[in-house]
């Protein structure tokens, strides 16, 4: 007979780290309702919609948890401390420093988990893109400071940069989960950053 409670001593939040790695690892529709309630410690059906309501409301919790643990790293973009060119270089990195982990799937669970969806999981789908177009906008905020701040030439093409890093940060992505070294990894973010200086103000 199916269990009707929680295991004794149930970690909400061990077991949203479980879900998250699930989710990260296999994608949102590659992991299953079953594998999800065991990787969360062997919890009923009825325990499982009783604390997180849905596979969608999961997951959207799980990716909040993401956020707040590993998508911190974008943030630099924004810190003004910085000058704009040592923002993105520390964002960069630090993405791929935090993608190439031991401690958890690698790669990038905002690119990797919800690309590719069916219909039935639509919402899913726009909620990665969304969480994806804030990067984008993050790194047009960080290149256009780099041209108000006379860092970069007036007439460069803030768009076409922003494509260039916004396809590095998500290429870092595959490039963590096909094994990469992360010397590689960073050693192409060095000839990506060549470009800001190809774009500096003469």
């Amino acid at each position: 007979m199916a269990r009707s409670g929680r295991p004794r001593g149930f970690d909400r939040s061990a077991a949203l780290d479980s879900a998250m790695h699930l989710f990260w690892e296999h994608g949102y529709e590659g992991a299953s309702l079953a594998e999800l309630r065991h990787a969360m410690g062997d919890i009923s059906s009825a325990s499982f919609y009783a604390a997180f309501g849905s596979k969608e409301a999961l997951f959207r919790e799980t990716l909040t948890r993401y956020l707040g643990l590993h998508g911190g790293v974008i943030s630099a973009l924004d810190d003004e401390r910085l000058p704009p060119r040592a923002r993105l270089e520390q964002a960069l990195l630090a993405s791929a420093t935090v993608q190439t982990g031991e401690a958890h799937p690698k790669g990038c669970m905002v690119t990797l988990s919800a690309t590719i969806c069916s219909d039935a999981s639509a919402s899913i789908k726009a909620l990665t893109h969304s969480e994806r177009c804030a990067t984008r906008q993050a790194l047009h905020r960080c290149i256009t400071a780099g041209v108000q701040s006379g860092d970069l030439d007036p007439a460069t093409d803030v768009a076409g940069l922003v494509a260039l890093y916004d396809g590095l940060l998500l290429g870092i992505a595959i490039q963590a989960r096909d094994g990469l070294a992360p010397s590689t990894i960073r050693s192409g973010i060095g000839f990506a950053l060549a470009a800001w200086s190809g774009s500096v103000k003469p």
